[in-house]
């Protein structure tokens, strides 16, 4: 659709129904999740964080140590697609790490998270 004059064109505000747990499905009915199960996310741990100019960066090497933003005491964030979904802490699990979730994040504040 093609409109000549833009001064002229109609403009509406769209509105969509609320993802959360009530607006996710009609009344009475569940929410289908079977159509996104096979969606893959990237989980990820962060474990800190350090800011550091372009030289500096430049300067690392096999040995250097980076000083994070956290205390080797603080558990870690669980990130699904960059949102923190959960804390934990680093466990061996069969000579690989893994992570033992002490909590997790309430399915509200995903959702804020998300938007």
């Amino acid at each position: 659709m093609s409109v000549s004059d833009p001064k002229a064109a109609s403009v509406a505000r769209a509105h969509f129904n609320d993802l959360g747990p009530k607006g996710a499905a009609p009344a009475g009915q569940e929410m289908n999740l079977s159509v996104i199960l096979d969606v893959a996310v990237t989980l990820s741990l962060e474990v800190g964080r350090a800011r550091m100019a372009v030289r500096e960066l430049l300067q690392l090497a096999p040995g250097a140590i980076v000083e994070l933003d956290r205390a080797a005491t603080e558990p870690l964030d669980v990130l699904v697609n960059g949102v923190r979904i959960a804390r934990g802490e680093v466990v061996v699990v069969n000579d690989k790490f893994g992570i033992r979730l002490t909590d997790v994040v309430s399915a509200t504040e995903r959702m804020e998270q998300a938007r």
